[in-house]
Parts: C-alpha cells; sequence; structure tokens
C-alpha cells in the first residue's frame, strides 16, 4: 500500500491540530478516509457526514487542484502529497 503524505495550511491549523501525516491509501478518498477514522474532529471541518470534501476546502493532489470528486479516486504513488486548505474568494 502506498504512502501519502497529508499537509494542512497554516490556517486550518490555526483552529484545529493539523500536523503533516502519513497514511497508507491508495487514493485521496482513501487517505481522507483515514484520516476520518483518526482525526475525527479534524474530518469534520474537512468533509461533510457523507464523506464528500466541503465545499470551503480546496484539496492539490501532486501541486494539481481537484475539482471532480470522482478525481479523488485516482490511484496514487507511493510518497504522493495531498494538501488541504481552506477555498478563499472574494475580491
Amino acid at each position: 500500500m502506498p504512502r501519502l503524505r497529508l499537509h494542512f495550511t497554516p490556517q486550518l491549523r490555526r483552529f484545529l491540530e493539523a500536523p503533516a501525516q502519513e497514511v497508507e491509501a491508495g487514493s485521496a478518498r482513501e487517505a481522507l478516509d483515514r484520516l476520518r477514522a483518526a482525526h475525527p474532529r479534524l474530518a469534520a471541518y474537512l468533509m461533510d457526514e457523507q464523506g464528500r470534501v466541503r465545499q470551503h476546502v480546496a484539496v492539490f493532489v501532486g501541486g494539481r487542484l481537484v475539482r471532480a470528486p470522482a478525481e479523488l479516486d485516482a490511484p496514487l504513488a507511493d510518497g504522493a502529497e495531498i494538501h488541504l486548505m481552506q477555498a478563499l474568494s472574494g475580491g
């Protein structure tokens, strides 16, 4: 099973304990599911009750913004990095 690295931006760490961590998972969705099991409070901020990424959260996999929920299921190689951050809006 690949080991993936999850990173959380300082904005998220302001509100919740969210150190970078490694998880064994084959996809970003699987990594988020593992996060949900290990850190329910953090996961509740990032995902809704159905396990969908909340609208105010942006997910980057390998430096690329994941826009479609199905993209979270793409297989990832060992050492892939996932960055989770608050989505910012405004002008």
